[in-house]
């Protein structure tokens, strides 16, 4: 019996020796994934913070020189090294805010349209289209919106618009001035054309996450398409609009090239959204490479900075409102 036993005990203690190995082997994977992917993240933030710092410490000079003015003044010249952000916030802010009311309700239109409204054999080449035109460069919609779209909208639109409300009070103001084709609102045209297929794309997926019975149970106690759309739908996936709207509105805020083609980059404010003006990133893309002094290059890189405020208080308001919209869910 005790020869029979032995090579039982020596296969059952081979089997625990064998899955203790196992286990240790499974365990420092485990722990080699969670370390590699911990340093990704360290190193995503230590590449942030080291943005950060040098776009502080390259600004510091431009705010010593012009102090708080600089954010609101609108003058902007080399010759003299005076130099504020004004104009050039103003006109970020205003394309932006354009480009997305005009993006978000007729991206997130074409989304439900295609999850819901439109036939099989159509959806496919419609969401096609949008995907391509996420992927056209920006530089292919600058020099579309220069050849094309500006000399139309000087010849048709803007002379419409100016006749249209050049008797109507605080609006005469918002559409006056010579029809150049170029400036904040073909700018803000083109930046939708652009943010669209981001804000279709994402609104498109999420909408088709939301489980097909919730949809059935809504139409079945005899729901209309709208209702379940606004009832069902855009509250059960409202984070990820959200993030495509945030994204969409990150592309508006940084585009360059196409709205250095088409605003006419003219360091003024001014109330006509059809007069030139600049952008952030256009006033950057143009002078850095002539930029000659050192508060020169300072003050470009302090509207660099800006720019990275505006989108983290951007994202700051996003995340806010998510908050605020789960704690009303009750979550």
């Amino acid at each position: 019996m005790t020869e029979i036993a032995m090579p039982q005990i020596e296969s059952t203690n081979s089997r625990v020796e064998t899955r203790v190995k196992a286990v240790k082997r499974f365990a420092s994977g485990d722990n080699f994934f969670r370390r590699s992917t911990q340093g990704a993240a360290l190193v995503v933030l230590l590449l942030l913070g080291g943005v950060i710092i040098s776009l502080i410490q390259g600004s510091i000079p431009a705010f010593q020189a012009f102090g708080l003015g600089f954010f609101t003044t609108e003058i902007w010249n080399p010759v003299t090294e005076k130099f504020g952000a004004g104009a050039a916030i103003y006109g970020t802010l205003v394309t932006s805010a354009i480009a997305m009311a005009i993006a978000v309700p007729v991206g997130i239109g074409i989304a439900i349209f295609l999850t819901e409204l439109c036939p099989p054999g159509l959806r496919r080449p419609v969401g096609i289209a949008i995907e391509l035109l996420a992927g056209i460069p920006s530089i292919i919609y600058g020099i579309w919106g220069l050849f094309v779209f500006a000399p139309f909208m000087q010849q048709y639109v803007q002379p419409a618009l100016i006749a249209l409300f050049g008797d109507v009070p605080l609006l005469s103001s918002v559409f006056a001035g010579p029809p150049y084709g170029i400036g904040i609102l073909t700018a803000s045209l083109i930046l939708a054309i652009m943010v669209l297929p981001f804000v279709t794309s994402i609104s498109r997926d999420v909408f088709e996450t939301v489980p097909p019975m919730l949809k059935e149970s809504a139409y079945g106690v005899g729901c209309t398409t709208w209702e379940v759309v606004a009832n069902i739908v855009i509250p059960y996936t409202r984070v990820g609009v959200i993030g495509g709207v945030m994204l969409g509105l990150g592309r508006a805020l940084g585009e360059t090239m196409a709205v250095t083609f088409v605003i006419g980059n003219a360091h003024k404010i001014s109330a006509s959204l059809i007069a030139p003006g600049t952008t952030i990133s256009a006033t950057i893309a143009n002078e850095f490479t002539e930029a000659v002094g050192d508060l020169y290059t300072s003050s470009l890189i302090a509207l660099g900075l800006i720019l990275f405020m505006i989108t983290f208080i951007v994202l700051a308001i996003a995340r806010i409102m998510l908050m605020r919209l789960d704690v009303k869910a009750g979550r």
